[in-house]
Order: structure tokens, then sequence, then C-alpha cells
């Protein structure tokens, strides 16, 4: 520092700089850019580094954006799911102990799993039905005992198969009705609603996009009034009004949307002893989660990434806190080599008005250095008072000392 002004200016100029990175923590690219070529003219890299820094962070933070938003969407893909059907028989025993074994059965088993899984913890065979029901034959097993139900509850524990069984001795014919387990539920269209949107079953908010799509392509909205569908004739037989609001579509459709139509599968269980080994496959499509979406969710959990990033940026701004040091501590050396009587001095007058400046007297720094200052008339008065206090504390001491003492 050459002078007084310089030395003061520059090193309250780095005190702020250094206050601010540390209570924000961070320092904007511009403004460390414009630092670090102030203080080291060679550090063209750098600049190149934080610029590309800039840029990765700008397409990190749209991605992340981007996840965001897409999780918020259902992410769904199409899968097959092959159902396994067999059945054993036990015929009856004339020698056994039990009364099991002294009548003929048959076990129906109904298992299936996920082709091509990817998932490293598998689903359940039960996840994927809300219910399942076989309808035995009632002529043989009657209306009371011929429904084997399962139903989803709040309390449902996940099952990799299903098993029935039953006494008998002769071939069975059954039906297999599965419903699955829509996410997010879907619903199948009135007939009429169906064949007008081309949909046979699909999600609600699907089912009023489609509504809305054909509103806009047959101009069906009211140019006047927005808010409100002039109905066409296909429209007016299915909400049988000629005229509806916007708002009424939701609880219209209520009446026009049906459960989904369930999987139905004919078999016979076989007591042949040949048609033991006998399986039969079907292969259903079902909609499972997409596994991208538990590695966007996951990545937007982590907190791995930044922690290292924010580990980094400390180095970094603990690297520009030295540099800043340094800089001060050589421009200090440099100005004293130079000129060392001079720097002193103007040393000197920079602390006096920092120190006046602190602590808000008012004085001249200038005359206050010099010896002549204190030999002027007003000087004596001052000592005179200055004693006087002095004498005046010590004597209060003095007999706050004696009082304790007689006490």
């Amino acid at each position: 520092m050459a002078s007084e002004e310089t030395s003061g200016g520059a090193r309250k100029a780095t005190k702020s700089k250094l206050f601010e990175f540390l209570v924000h923590g961070v320092v904007s690219t511009a403004r460390a850019r414009a630092r670090i070529r102030e203080l080291v003219p060679e550090s063209q890299a750098y600049m190149d580094l934080l610029a590309f820094e800039r840029k990765l962070d700008q397409t990190i933070m749209r991605k992340r954006v981007d996840i965001q938003e897409a999780l918020k969407r259902p992410m769904k893909q199409k899968r097959k799911l092959r159902l396994y059907i067999s059945n054993t028989f036990n015929p009856a025993k004339a020698d056994a102990e039990d009364s099991d074994g002294s009548i003929a059965s048959w076990e129906l088993r109904v298992e299936g799993k996920l082709l091509d899984d990817p998932g490293k913890v598998k689903r359940k065979f039960s996840s994927f039905f809300k219910s399942l029901v076989i309808e035995l034959d009632k002529d043989l097993y009657g209306p009371d005992n011929h429904l084997v139900e399962w139903h989803r509850t709040a309390t449902t524990q996940e099952t990799d198969g299903f098993q029935v069984k039953r006494p008998g001795d002769v071939n069975v014919r059954c039906t297999l009705l599965l419903m699955l387990d829509y996410q997010p539920p879907q619903f199948k269209l009135d007939p009429r609603l169906a064949r007008l949107l081309g949909i046979h079953t699909q999600t609600r908010s699907c089912i009023i996009q489609a509504l809305w799509q054909y509103v806009k392509t047959n101009k069906l909205q009211d140019s006047h009034d927005k808010e409100y569908i002039n109905c066409d004739k296909y429209f007016q037989q299915i909400f049988d009004c000629p005229r509806l609001k916007f708002s009424e579509i939701p609880q219209r459709l209520t009446n026009l949307l049906l459960p989904p139509d369930p999987i139905v599968i004919n078999h016979v269980i076989s007591v042949d002893p040949n048609d033991q080994k006998k399986t039969a496959c079907y292969d259903i499509d079902v909609e499972v989660e997409d596994p991208l979406k538990a590695q966007m969710s996951n990545f937007l959990l982590s907190t791995a990434n930044q922690q290292e990033i924010a580990s980094l940026d400390n180095k970094i701004h603990e690297t520009i806190e030295s540099i800043n040091q340094l800089k001060i501590q050589r421009d200090f050396m440099l100005s004293f080599s130079r000129d060392p009587k001079g720097y002193i001095q103007d040393w000197l007058k920079s602390q006096s008005r920092d120190l006046r400046l602190m602590t808000d007297v008012i004085g001249n720094p200038d005359e206050e250095r010099r010896a002549e200052f204190y030999y002027q008339p007003w000087s004596q008065e001052a000592v005179s008072r200055y004693f006087y206090c002095k004498i005046q504390q010590r004597r209060q001491e003095l007999e706050q000392a004696l009082a304790l003492r007689n006490t």
C-alpha cells in the first residue's frame, strides 16, 4: 500500500468482502471471477472452469425441475404377467387313518410372476389384483360353497399365489374372475360415450381430456360464454341436456363410469392322473411403475453429491481467502520496501483515522501526533482536571473501604 488511503481502503474492502463471503457461504461466479482475476491475473484456466461450472449448474437445475415435474405424472410401463393355473388330485385311500385321506380331493393353485422383471424386489402375485373370485360348478358344490373370493383390504397380506382345496373325484369346470388393481383407478365407459370417444377403459383424467378434445375438435364451446358447452346431438343423447357447464362434467361423468371388466378365465380341474403335471399359462398385460421413477426419486433425495459439492466450494472459498491474505501481506512488504519512512507515517495516519471512526472521537490526528500539540495553554488545565478526577475517584474508594471496616 503506497498511501494512507490505499492502505485503509483496501483493508476495509477486503474485510467487507470476506465478511460477506463468510455470511452467505457462497460467492457468485461473476464476483469470484473478478476477484481472482484481480489477485491472480494468470488464472485464465480457472475463469474458464467457472464459466463451465455456471453452465453446468444451469443445466442441472433445469433437469431437476424437469424430473420434479415428471414425478408428478404417473410413470407406467406395460409388462406381461404370466399366470399359471394347475391342480393336483389326491385319490381316496382305504387304509387311511384320518378322514382327509379317506376322501378323494383336489387342490387348485393360481400363481404368477412378472416376465423379465428388472426390479431387485420382486412383487407378490396378489399385489397386481384388486380381487379374485373362483366360481366352481354349482351343481357339484351347491349354491353356498361354489364361490371362493379374495378381496383386497387395508390390512391385506400379499401372497405369491392362491390355493383352493375341495373334496371330489370328478373333473370340475371353474371360472376365474380377476380384477386388476389399477393405479390410478380406471373406469369402463358407458357404451355410448365409449363409441363417441373411442375409449373403452381409462383413467378419469384421460377421459376428461378426451372429452375436452372432442369439444375443441367439434367447436362446441360457446363463443360468447366460454364456461358453457353447446351440446351436439351425441352429447345431448349422453348427457340429456342441450347445454352444460364445464364444471358439471366431472359430476355428470360419475353415472357414466363403471368398474372395469374383470379378466375371465375358464378352466377344467382334472382328476385324471395323466393330467397332473399339465399347467395352463396365460399372459396378462399389467401396468407397473417405471424403474426410472425410483431412480429419479433417489436422485432428488440424494444429498451425497450436494455434500461433496459443498465441501469443494468451501475449499475454493478458503483458497480465495488465503489468496486475499497473501496479497495484503505482499502489498504491505512491497510498499514498505519502496519507502519505509513514508509508509510508516501513512500507516500511522491510517490507523489513527480508523481509530477515530471506530470510537467516534472528534480531533485532528495530524496535530495530535506532534509534541507541540501538548504544549498549548489548555494542556495544563487538562492535566489538572485529569489528576483532580483521579484524586476524587481514589478518595471515594478509601471512604468506601473505611465504611466497610467500621461496619
